[in-house]
């Protein structure tokens, strides 16, 4: 047999894919659903690389969007974007955008939300418990804010050390039990 070449797919995978076979079962309405809910994804994908992309380069938007006043508020307190934050193998998260001022002991990290998915402030929580995790601060030592950009809305909290402590000591005991439990391959 002399099988066609799709060399420009390798890799790739198809909406209606084998491996997601369960598309055999929708209806039309849940089908143009879930592939809508696929291109938004994609769509906020790209629109986090070029946030990224503007505030790398200190290139503030024009207007008063959601997406501006992300990229806006990142540049003006001079943020870095898409920042890893390691504890561990099986802990870890890029934060969207993150400063911190070493003078004023201040943590700074803001998440843009592209989709319409009520928004979670845990999510920051634990982004600020894995910086306090890597680079060893105590969350009572340093302030904080917390910031989510969704909906041309801005979502603002201070947390203090009673909302990080309890994350880091679950981060901690967590990847203990996952190792001593041989769940990786560590």
């Amino acid at each position: 047999m002399i099988w066609n070449n799709h060399s420009n797919l390798e890799g790739q995978h198809a909406f209606m894919s084998a491996s997601k076979f369960q598309w055999i079962n929708y209806t039309d309405m849940k089908l143009l659903e879930t592939y809508n809910n696929m291109m938004a994804a994609q769509r906020g994908t790209e629109l986090h690389a070029f946030a990224a992309q503007c505030i790398k380069l200190r290139q503030k938007l024009k207007g008063k969007d959601n997406l501006a006043n992300y990229v806006n508020d990142a540049v003006g307190f001079g943020m870095t974007p898409e920042v890893v934050l390691y504890y561990s193998d099986v802990c870890f998260g890029t934060a969207d955008a993150i400063k911190f001022d070493e003078k004023k002991k201040f943590l700074r990290i803001h998440d843009l939300k592209t989709g319409v998915t009520k928004v979670h402030m845990e999510q920051l929580e634990v982004y600020a418990a894995l910086f306090c995790l890597e680079y060893h601060m105590k969350p009572g030592d340093i302030g904080m804010e917390l910031r989510i950009y969704q909906n041309d809305d801005v979502m603002i909290f201070e947390p203090t050390a009673e909302n990080i402590v309890p994350i880091m000591d679950k981060a901690v005991s967590f990847t203990k039990l996952i190792h001593n439990n041989n769940l990786i391959g560590v």
